[in-house]
């Protein structure tokens, strides 16, 4: 890492590692400010600059949202590409896990408008995300603000549609047609992985967490068991069927008491089994459930919670150690 040194940047701390490279908190020896660096490794010279890095850098400099993190420089050296990024205080996986179950329904709501806001930007421009979940999701205590991070799985939607790979999302926020094995998903994947992120930050706890049971029943045992009616867009589910028990769906009113019956309905069409009938991330923000979100004070009960709990747990955090 210290060739960051001929980058103008000084390393705070390692804050996170993955697959593709490690990423560090720095300072820019010039400016004083603050950033987030994903250093990835070149494995080998005669392969070039890899495409996934070159696909990731592609899609970062053609978005510009407020809700999505920034990519403010790109350096490489002969062995390392360096993705230099705004740096944000914490992540909602942190923010959900110190609040448990007691986080407000006016900010859940404001946080789940922004996710949106930033989700249909993306699906606007014809951009999969492919891997939300809230270790990805960032906050920025001074703008107020939540931010999509981390778009090394995202993919540029193809036309006409193109397959891809079902290796993406973590466990518990994947849609039933990936877990089905479908391959020509398409937007409605993500929404459903802000489905689960909503229903995360009213329980304190993931939707579907267990690793110990198959995925598919447990999404079953809480939607109901598709049909060959309701799924019928599906040529392969009649083959499925036979393996999983038959589920009644449950009352989502009952399972989630304290959200208000717009949020339960919303909830729902998040989390509707069949993606063609999924509701999009533009008609989400449209929802009744959202009408009036945009002053809630969230930077107030972020900064107090900053205050209490030290928080340096963003981009700066051992949460961060699976988003990249």
């Amino acid at each position: 890492m210290g060739k960051l040194k001929n980058l103008n940047y000084k390393k705070i701390k390692k804050i996170g590692a993955g697959g593709y490279g490690e990423v560090y908190k720095c300072r820019n020896t010039v400016t004083g400010q603050k950033v987030a660096i994903k250093m990835m490794t070149i494995q080998t010279e005669q392969e070039g600059v890899p495409s996934y890095i070159i696909r990731e850098v592609s899609l970062l400099k053609e978005l510009e949202h407020e809700n999505i993190v920034r990519l403010l420089d790109v350096q490489s050296s002969r062995k390392d590409v360096f993705l230099v990024f705004e740096y944000l205080d914490l992540d909602l996986h942190s923010f959900i896990t110190r609040h448990k179950n007691t986080l407000n329904l006016l900010v859940i709501k404001a946080i789940l408008k922004q996710i949106l806001l930033g989700l249909a930007y993306c699906h606007s421009l014809k951009i999969l995300h492919r891997d939300l979940k809230p270790n990805n999701l960032l906050i920025d205590l001074k703008r107020n603000t939540v931010k999509l991070a981390d778009f090394g799985l995202a993919r540029a939607i193809g036309v006409p549609q193109k397959e891809y790979s079902r290796d993406c999302v973590y466990s518990p926020y994947k849609a039933p047609e990936l877990l089905l094995g479908y391959t020509g998903y398409s937007t409605p994947i993500d929404v459903w992985a802000v489905g689960c992120i909503f229903a995360e930050m009213i329980t304190g706890k993931p939707l579907f967490p267990s690793k110990k049971h198959d995925h598919l029943s447990l999404i079953f045992s809480l939607l109901g068991t598709p049909t060959d009616e309701s799924w019928a867009e599906s040529t392969y589910i009649s083959e499925i069927l036979p393996l999983y028990p038959h589920f009644e769906p449950a009352n989502l009113a009952e399972k989630f008491p304290n959200l208000e019956p717009a949020g339960v309905d919303l909830l729902s069409q998040m989390l509707c089994l069949n993606p063609k009938q999924r509701i999009t991330a533009m008609d989400a923000l449209k929802h009744e459930y959202l009408i009036g979100v945009e002053n809630v004070p969230l930077v107030i009960l972020l900064i107090n919670r900053k205050k209490k709990l030290g928080v340096d747990n963003g981009w700066a955090g051992t949460q961060c150690l699976t988003i990249f």
